[in-house]
Formats: structure tokens, sequence, C-alpha cells
């Protein structure tokens, strides 16, 4: 029976099947998807902590929002360290002959700790026991910690291990392939939390929590089975000196300055994208009158303009397009987008707001896609650390966006409320606007960021063969 399933499959068209064009004799569609299954795991995970848990802590918990946004925040603690993290699984030696398999269980150890005790945390910090209020927000803060060293671990580590195993000339294709899985795990994981939690009660807290830290595990261990060769190290490399430190291999993949200009970039670019996140939303409820269920369809419309992205970047870059050029190509795009959305209110134009939206889901895809394939372009020795400052990066932007975009619209309807603004600057609509005024400005400073970077990748080819995909054939 399973062979004829198999069989039966290898028959339907590749056109059918999403991404199937990543596959290569050395990585298989069946063990490349199976792989991706950390990019779900890492998806669920952070839809349970932003997502479910911010609203149990808040209203069923009792909470207080402060103190739950500082929780959320502290997995951002982490991600300064995953270019530190890339660059040890880069240079790690072991007698088992692993390099990569080791970083990516040690953090699926760490974020099943974390999610084991984070229930009970969580009932602490409550107020529903006992225990005191200090010992209750150390151990939620030593349960979130865990949990978000055990996600950025994971996905450094992971990344860099397909980063191995895909031949160069699929890569692209492969970074859309985990954007996608982790797409789906952040959708299939929101469905599942929010029917297993429509009862609530602390023991069916307790249950899903720990339910989704034994699934981690279960699941990064499939992902893992067999994917990364063996290569036990000879007595002369176990006899060698130390390993490159960490200063020096930045040292060298900073040289010349593309990557730090790379990035400047992203962090611009993330940064932008990410300021509307937790507005954008709020904007068509409190200022277009969007019902509930017409903000809840901005997430599906934002989702499929990110999925388009995918398939459109990887098909680009695989056709050998400039990933640098793909994602400013998405910056610009998303510009657009946001433009759309600010021009929306005085034509109130719904379908214009929701035109927009895609647009924004679709440039952030294509910037994101564009800049990890330049990253994973990395040679083999410094691949990690690569894709780890990518990720540090990109993860603390995020961070600081989310957290100052929402501080930005209080500012400026604090100066309505107390008259510093009148007419029609004392709009509803102006402190939103401010902000995404503030995103397009963002977005043209990653162009300016980005523009050299294209420019350095054209200049060796009118005299030096056909062109190369990656960044060590930078100048410098």
């Amino acid at each position: 029976m399973r062979r004829a399933w198999i069989r039966a499959s290898t028959r339907v068209p590749a056109r059918w099947l999403p991404f199937a064009d990543a596959a290569t004799e050395e990585l298989p569609l069946g063990r490349l998807l199976r792989l991706g299954l950390f990019q779900v795991t890492v998806g669920a995970t952070l839809t349970l902590l932003t997502g479910t848990l911010n609203r149990v802590m808040i209203v069923e918990l009792g909470v207080p929002a402060s103190l739950v946004g500082w929780m959320l925040a502290l997995p951002l603690l982490v991600a300064p360290f995953r270019a530190l993290i890339g660059h040890s699984s880069d240079t790690h030696r072991s007698v088992l002959g692993w390099r990569r398999v080791p970083y990516v269980w040690f953090g699926t150890m760490m974020s099943w700790g974390g999610l084991a005790i984070m229930p009970f945390a969580l009932i602490l910090l409550s107020g529903d026991t006992r225990g005191s209020r200090g010992e209750a927000i150390a151990i939620s803060a030593l349960a979130f910690l865990l949990v978000g060293a055990g996600m950025h671990t994971t996905q450094t580590a992971g990344l860099a291990l397909a980063t191995d195993l895909a031949p160069a000339r699929v890569r692209p294709r492969v970074v859309a392939l985990l954007y996608l899985m982790l797409l789906v795990g952040t959708l299939v994981s929101a469905a599942a939390f929010g029917a297993a939690l429509h009862d609530f009660g602390q023991i069916r807290l307790i249950q899903v929590i720990q339910g989704s830290a034994v699934v981690t595990m279960l699941v990064n261990v499939v992902a893992l089975w067999k994917q990364e060769p063996r290569r036990p190290m000879t007595r002369a490399e176990a006899g060698a000196g130390r390993r490159p430190r960490f200063r020096e291999a930045w040292r060298t993949f900073a040289a010349g300055g593309p990557a730090v200009r790379l990035l400047a970039a992203v962090a611009l670019g993330t940064f932008a994208f990410n300021l509307q996140d937790v507005l954008l939303e709020p904007y068509g409820g409190e200022v277009l009158a969007l019902s509930v269920s017409g903000t809840t369809w901005l997430t599906a419309l934002f989702a499929a303009g990110s999925l388009a992205a995918y398939a459109v970047a990887a098909n680009r870059m695989e056709r050998g397009g400039d990933p640098i050029r793909v994602a400013a190509g998405g910056a610009l795009v998303g510009a657009l987008g946001f433009v759309a959305v600010i021009f929306a209110t005085p034509l109130h134009a719904l379908d214009l707001f929701r035109a927009g939206t895609a647009l924004i889901g679709f440039g952030e895809g294509c910037f994101a896609v564009g800049t990890l394939a330049y990253a994973m372009a990395m040679p083999s020795g410094q691949s990690g650390i690569a894709l780890g400052a990518w990720g540090a990066v990109f993860a603390t932007s995020e961070g600081l966006a989310l957290a100052l975009s929402g501080a930005v619209k209080d500012a400026v309807d604090h100066l309505a409320a107390r008259g510093v603004l009148t007419g029609g600057m004392a709009d509803p609509s102006v402190s939103y606007s401010v902000v995404y005024h503030a995103e397009i400005a963002f977005l043209f400073l990653a162009l300016v960021a980005l523009g050299p970077l294209v420019a350095a990748r054209a200049a060796p080819r009118a005299d030096a063969g056909p062109p190369r995909f990656g960044l060590a054939e930078l100048p410098g």
C-alpha cells in the first residue's frame, strides 16, 4: 500500500506540488519536507507564546499586561547570540561526527524544558497559589528564557543544516519552502490551540502546553533522523589546536563591509515591516469601522501575500536572479502597500486597504527570502555564523518594532488629547498614519543599504565568467 502511494505521488506533476522543484537527487523531496519540520515546531511555539498565551495570561489568568509584555520580550534576549550559536555549529568538533545535530537537539531540549514548567509558572504568576510573587516571576522568566533560547538555537542550526545539505542551485527554493513550513506551523497550531483551549481551565492549560512540549521534541527527532552525514573526527583533528574564536570568525565574515551592510539592511527592513504588526487590525477596526471578522481576514490576506512572495522570490532566484534585487523589490512593494493603507482612509476605500495589506505581506516575504538566501550562500565554513547573524538581527529588530509601534501611536494620541495637535491632525487616523509613514521611510533606508550590494555583485560579472551565488564572491 505504501509503495503504491509513493508510485502514485511520483506521477503528480511537479507544478501541482509547491516548491517540489527544490528537491534534488542529493536532497529528495521527502527528506527535505521532513527536515523542514523543525520550522513547523518553531512556528507552533511562536504562536503559543505571542498568540495563545498572550491572551490567556491577560484575560483568563489576570496577569498585568505590562508583566505579560515583559515576559514575552524575554526570548528576544537570546536573539543577539544567534551569530555565536551559528559560529559554534560551524566549528563544532564531535566524536560522533555531527556539527549541526547537537545544537538542534539541545535547542529542542531547552524548548521542551521551558514548556514543561511554563504552565505551573503561569498559574503561580496568576496568584492562584500560596507561593510568593517573586518566586512566580523568577520561574516564569526562566520558562520563557528556556523556550526562547531553544527556538533560536534550533532555528539557527536547522537552517545551517539545510544549507549544508542543499546544493547551491536550489537554495532559494529551499529557503522559500522552509518559510512556507514556518507559516504552516503557525496556522495549524493556531487552530489547534484555539480548539484545545475552547473550554479553558487550569488543567487544560497544563495539558495543552506540556502536550506541545512533547510534540515539539518528537517532531524534531523525526526531522533530524539520519539527516546530517556522520564524519567522526580523525586523530589529527582530535589533537588539533583550538577552534577559531568567534571574534576572529566575525572579523573574517565582516571583512570588506558587505556582510555588515546586509545586516544593516535586514535591521532597517525588518523594523519597517513589523511596526505595523500590532496596529493593522486596530486601524481597520477603529478608523475604517471593520468588524472583528473583517479585521481577522486581514491576517489571511497578509499570509496569502507572503505565500505568493515565497513562490515568486524562489522562482526568480532559481532563474539566476539576484537575491538582493528580490529583497529590494520586496521593500518597494511594501512601501506601495503602506501608501495604499494610508490613502484608504481619506478615500474611504476598504478594498484599497485590503490590497495594501496583501502587498505588505508580499513585500515582507520577498525581503525576508531574498536576504536569507543571500546569507545562506555563504561558504560552508561560515554559513552558521551568517545565518545566526541574520536571525539575530531579524529577531531583535522585530522585537523593537513591536515594542515601539504602540508607544509611538500612544504618544501621538496623547499630543492630540492635550490639544497640541488640532484640526485634521487630531483625527484618530493620524497616530496610525505617523507609524505607516515611518515604515515607508525605514524601507527606503533599507534600499539605500542594499544598493551597493547589488553593484558589488554585478561588478565582477563582466570579466569573471558566469555569476556565482554567494557572499564569498563579493569584493573584499
